[in-house]
C-alpha cells in the first residue's frame, strides 16, 4: 500500500494521538485520561483511568468524589479508580516489561501521586497535552527535582 502525498506524523504526535485513543476506554465519569509508555519508539504499555479489574465501574451513583463535590486534584484516596499512568506502569510490570528509560505520553499532566510512580519506574520523559488542575505544584517540582523531563505538547 502506497503512502503518496501523505506525511507521516512526528513520533510525539503519533504517540499523543494514541494516548487520546486509549482514553476512550476510560470508565471515569469526571475525566477521561489515557497514557502510553514508549521505549525506543515502540509502545510497551497503555493505560486509562478506571476501576480496578473485577470492581464495579464508576457511575453517578458510585462516584464518592462526585457525590461529595470534591474538586479535581483533591482527596485522591476517595476515588475508586486507578489513574492512566498508574495502569500503564502496572500493565508493564504485569507483563514483565521494564519501564526503565522509557517515555510516557499522557493526555493530562500527571498528578503528584503519578509523578512519584513515574520517577520510581525509571521513566525519563513525560509528554502531556492538558495541564493538571491540582492547586499544588508538587507534581511539577518533584518531577523536575528527579531529572525527569516534563514536556507540554
Amino acid at each position: 500500500m502506497e503512502n503518496k502525498g501523505k506525511v507521516k506524523p512526528f513520533w510525539d504526535d503519533y504517540f499523543m494521538h494514541i494516548a487520546f485513543a486509549v482514553s476512550l476506554r476510560s470508565t471515569c465519569i469526571r475525566l477521561q485520561v489515557g497514557a502510553v509508555l514508549v521505549k525506543d519508539n515502540h509502545i510497551i504499555s497503555t493505560g486509562y483511568n478506571g476501576a480496578p479489574s473485577g470492581v464495579e465501574h464508576c457511575g453517578d451513583s458510585i462516584c464518592i468524589r462526585q457525590t461529595l463535590k470534591v474538586p479535581s486534584g483533591e482527596r485522591h484516596e476517595l476515588c475508586r479508580g486507578v489513574h492512566a499512568e498508574q495502569n500503564a506502569i502496572i500493565q508493564a510490570a504485569l507483563h514483565g516489561t521494564s519501564t526503565k528509560g522509557s517515555f510516557i505520553y499522557c493526555t493530562h499532566q500527571p498528578c503528584s501521586i503519578c509523578a512519584k510512580m513515574i520517577i520510581n519506574a525509571g521513566i525519563k520523559k513525560v509528554y502531556y497535552r492538558n495541564a493538571y488542575t491540582e492547586d499544588s505544584t508538587l507534581n511539577v517540582t518533584i518531577i523536575k527535582q528527579a531529572g525527569v523531563k516534563l514536556i507540554k505538547v
